[in-house]
Formats: C-alpha cells, structure tokens, sequence
C-alpha cells in the first residue's frame, strides 16, 4: 500500500506515520503542484491520497481537492480538515471525496476508514451527508428569494460560476470558453459583488444548491 499525502503539518505528518498500517509507504508532498504532479506520472500506484487541510489555505486547499478529484476521478481521496466546515464537507463529498478524517486519528480508526473506504463506501456516514445536504437546501430556500440570485449574472459570468463548481482553475476556464484569464477574473468580481458570494466554494455551492432546487 503507498499512500500520497499532502501535508504541511510537521506534527500531523508524524502522527500519520504512527497509525498507518504497518508497511505501508507513505510519500510526503507539500503543494497542489507537487500532488498533481505525483498523481499524473503514478496514478495507479497510490491506493489512497490523504491532504491535510490546515487553516491559512482552508478554501483554496478544499477548490485544489475539487479540482484533483475531476482530474483523477479513479484516486481515492480522505481530507482531514483541521477546522469544521459544513459547507466544505459538503463541497468535497459531492464530487467523490471518500471521506473526511480529524488529523489526530486513531489507528483502530484510520483502519477502519480505510476498509470502509476500499468497499467502495464513503466514511462519515450515510446519515451525515443526508444531514449536510439536508441543512444546506434548507439554507439555501431561507436564504434565496423567488428569483434565483444566479438570474442577475449574464450568460457568461453564469457559464464561468458553473464552470467553478466543477473545480475548474481561472486557465481551465479561459481555454474552455476561449477568453483570456484576465477576462475570466473580471467576470468573478463582478459574479461575487451579485451573488454575494466571498470566494470559489461560496459560490460551487450556490451553483450546485441551484441546480438542486
């Protein structure tokens, strides 16, 4: 078992290695690039890929694992946030995340994660995902009016929003629609001065919660 693990934590990066499973490889990256990079040249070598979500890159690093997980659709993902976030969780199981961990996990536990996991299950519970989306269409039906605040966005500020809740970086998104990134960048200020929204995941999840409605 080789398991790739994003990871700029010094002190979770030595728990990990406490409470995998013995024998198991464990090779350490530090950066999106970095993980993109060891996935793309050995996808099918890593069984699982573990990423630290820490607090200063929290939003950015949960958009990076939307993005890694549209790019290596076969990969199995485990994130272990270091803060709680309904909204990310959300955002991570809709696009195939297996599962979400507290870093400081028990062996017995990570175990039983990991077999979970490889039955092709998602850990956290059936009964908490339903919670999370449950919340989150109640949360969007208190919070929007009759008229979807989307219909403010013109046609293409709505195709970039859709194209950010597929994970799709600013150059995806250029080529995708053949205009430059600065073009693509204009369109997302003025997407989030309409929709109110603060940042990529705010808006992924308004898009996604639109659509389910």
């Amino acid at each position: 078992m080789r398991i790739l693990c994003w990871n700029t934590d010094t002190a979770v990066w030595k728990h990990w290695n406490k409470v995998v499973h013995v024998g198991a490889e464990m090779v350490r990256v530090e950066s999106f690039e970095e993980t993109s990079a060891k996935l793309l040249s050995q996808e099918s070598v890593f069984s699982h890929c573990f990423v630290y979500l820490d607090d200063v890159s929290f939003s950015e690093q949960v958009e990076h694992v939307v993005t890694l997980r549209a790019a290596f659709p076969k990969q199995k993902f485990i994130v272990f946030p270091n803060r709680s976030s309904q909204s990310a969780a959300l955002r991570l199981f809709s696009v195939g995340v297996s599962g979400q961990c507290a870093p400081y996990i028990g062996k017995e536990q990570l175990d039983l994660v990991l077999s979970v996991v490889d039955s092709g299950e998602i850990w956290g519970g059936k009964a908490f995902i339903q919670q999370l989306i449950m919340q989150s269409s109640s949360q969007a039906r208190a919070e929007e009016s009759s008229a979807s605040v989307l219909d403010e966005l013109t046609e293409r500020e709505l195709s970039v929003a859709q194209h950010v809740a597929q994970g799709q970086s600013n150059k995806q998104i250029a080529l995708d629609m053949d205009i430059t990134e600065r073009t693509v960048k204009a369109h997302l200020t003025s997407i989030f001065k309409k929709t109110n929204t603060k940042d990529r995941l705010s808006l992924a999840l308004l898009v996604q919660q639109d659509h389910v409605a």
